[in-house]
């Protein structure tokens, strides 16, 4: 399985500290970098191929995440000149990605099953899937409803419920097929021509964790939720698996050479053995 982290945006809602630091690479507690977690999820849900779609401060990206290889993954970069939108850095790779592939932004912590998304959207046959998550909305005022000049209605800071895209797509080649690469391209423009041209997007909704680190709000609650939920958010972590394995393995070889350095060789012991 192949995904593609959009990670070019420069973060604007997050200044300063996007300032000098992209925002994919911004610390959820005390450890990690978001882009790190949303590495290890996808490792651990079975992805093998990664392209990271990058522009501002993207060197800086480049140098952190490497080959990939930290946590299992094949890792390729796109780089993003000008700014393409949501779905126009696709169009530049696209001789180069599988028939279906997951798409998603590098800003959001969530416990989603990313290959549920990507097996939910080969079965659907739709062009597009779109991952969708419950928000309600508060509004601050008083809200009516006026007809012919008369208030006919009254509501006091009602709250809205709406279903919103959580930035995690299953996406087929054949959904970008006749756009220009090289021009941008946003999500909400290829939403409506999908919806002109009766092939509606898929929807694969969920109501578990999800937070856009993008907002400020959401990335105050990331950090201050994250030690406890650290263990739902890496869940099965091969990565984790493999680091504590290579670290207890370290330890005891460690361990074991202090304890020859410690323990002199008896005279006359040639092969090993106490004479």
């Amino acid at each position: 399985m192949h995904a593609v982290i959009l990670a070019g945006g420069k973060g604007v809602r997050l200044r300063p500290y996007t300032t000098a630091l992209p925002k994919p690479l911004v610390p959820i507690g005390d450890q990690h970098a978001i882009l790190e977690i949303v590495m290890r999820q996808l490792s651990a849900a079975g992805f093998k191929t990664v392209t990271l779609a990058i522009g501002h401060l993207g060197h800086i990206i480049r140098a952190y995440v490497g080959n990939g290889s930290q946590w299992g993954l094949r890792v390729g970069y796109a780089v993003e000149d000008t700014p393409l939108g949501t779905m126009g850095p696709l169009l530049t790779m696209l001789d180069r990605l599988p028939e279906n592939f997951l798409v998603m932004n590098g800003d959001i912590l969530t416990d989603l099953d990313f290959a549920g998304v990507l097996k939910h959207h080969e079965g659907s046959g739709a062009p597009l899937t779109i991952a969708t998550y419950a928000r309600e909305v508060k509004i601050d005022f008083g809200v009516l409803t006026a007809v012919a000049g008369s208030i006919t209605a009254f509501r006091e800071k009602p709250s809205m419920d709406y279903r919103v895209s959580m930035g995690v797509y299953g996406v087929s080649r054949a959904a970008l097929a006749g756009y220009t690469p090289g021009l941008p391209l946003g999500f909400d423009e290829l939403v409506l021509d999908l919806l002109g041209a009766d092939t509606p997007p898929a929807a694969y909704e969920f109501d578990g964790y999800w937070l856009d680190i993008g907002r400020p709000d959401d990335y105050d609650r990331a950090n201050a939720e994250f030690a406890g939920r650290r263990s739902m958010l890496l869940r099965d972590d091969r990565t984790e698996r493999a680091l504590n394995e290579l670290s207890r393995t370290g330890a005891q070889v460690e361990e074991a050479v202090e304890l020859e350095l410690d323990e002199p060789t008896p005279v006359g012991a040639a092969d090993g053995r106490a004479a």
